[in-house]
């Protein structure tokens, strides 16, 4: 089953049901207002949406519509949780290498993971405004799923079966914020501004034998000024899977239903795959050349994040985004 929120003017949006095919939607008003409210009685509702679902991807949705990724809001436009762990090691162990510094062998037993800000997310076509290009603007594509209650202690089997929904994420990052904030160790405020998802959230049973031990396995792909620049498989080289994300995340408490948790930044060992944040590009350069040549994006450039099915088919729809610039900076 897929699923979206519909800007209806309101905090929260209006929950709408997406054919396979990303073609068509029906509002879900009869069934569940929110995404949120379908979270919070999954056993109940999941299975009106499925219904409903099946109608439409048989052609027989009475009052359904054309689907317009534009109109979305996050799936959740607002979570009671958002954490983002460090799955691809990979990923770590660049930025450290092009520092100069050794990787703790800890990072491949215990994943890292931080508290992220929840309360406003962007919707899949937002733009991304913010006030300095200096900041350093850099995209992060990653995969995500969301939760249902998940007990505190759960193991990774029993977290398992909590994922309710897969979906993709721009986690972006303020890059040169980001170590004079952590140099305090207290982690990241500034440094991460709102977070972007896909158009569409996805049961796992739509991922067919892509979703597989707790991963997806399929391409991500970043296209940045209309450029492909990465795909790597995020299936490949994820060290940590979901189900042993979130049991990190509950060993000490409970997440609630519509917890959030990110993969972070999608990496492979194999270079050749591109890359799905700046940031490891110009790791790759430090490495290599000594010095850092790509720069971070600036104010009109645009970022497009998409998974494709093994028939080339879009399975969460595409976050295409452009930077802008906050109007009370301009200079008037």
């Amino acid at each position: 089953m897929k699923l979206a929120t519909l800007n209806d003017g309101t905090r929260d949006g209006q929950l709408v049901v997406v054919a396979r095919d990303l073609k068509h939607a029906h509002l879900a008003d009869g069934i569940a207002p929110t995404l949120q409210a379908a979270l919070d009685d999954w056993a109940f509702i999941a299975p009106q949406l499925n219904q409903l679902y099946a109608q439409l991807n048989g052609g027989r949705g009475q009052r359904s519509f054309d689907f317009d990724p534009a109109r979305c809001m996050a799936p959740l436009p607002r979570a009671f949780q958002w954490v983002d762990g460090s799955a691809y090691v990979n990923h770590v162990e660049l930025v450290r290498k092009a520092r100069k510094a050794e990787m703790p062998e800890s990072f491949w037993e215990d994943p890292l993971m931080y508290q992220g800000g929840s309360d406003d997310f962007l919707g899949p076509h937002d733009d991304i405004v913010l006030a300095q290009e200096e900041w350093g603007i850099d995209f992060e594509a990653e995969v995500a799923v969301v939760t249902g209650d998940v007990p505190m202690g759960s193991t990774p089997d029993q977290a398992l079966q909590q994922i309710r929904l897969l979906m993709l994420a721009n986690d972006v990052s303020l890059r040169n914020l980001i170590a004079a904030e952590l140099a305090k160790g207290f982690g990241f405020v500034q440094s991460k501004p709102a977070t972007s998802f896909s158009p569409v959230a996805v049961t796992p049973d739509e991922l067919g034998d892509a979703w597989l031990g707790g991963k997806i396995h399929l391409p991500l792909r970043s296209t940045w000024n209309g450029k492909l620049v990465g795909q790597p498989h995020a299936g490949a080289d994820m060290v940590f899977n979901f189900p042993q994300l979130i049991a990190h995340l509950c060993k000490t408490r409970n997440a609630r239903a519509g917890t959030i948790v990110g993969s972070g930044t999608v990496s492979n060992k194999d270079a050749g795959r591109g890359y799905s944040c700046i940031a490891e590009k110009r790791c790759l350069e430090m490495i290599e050349d000594g010095v850092a040549s790509t720069p971070f994006m600036l104010f009109g450039d645009t970022i497009k994040i998409e998974m494709l099915d093994g028939a080339g088919k879009s399975v969460f729809g595409a976050i295409a985004q452009s930077v802008k610039q906050a109007e009370a900076t301009k200079l008037r």
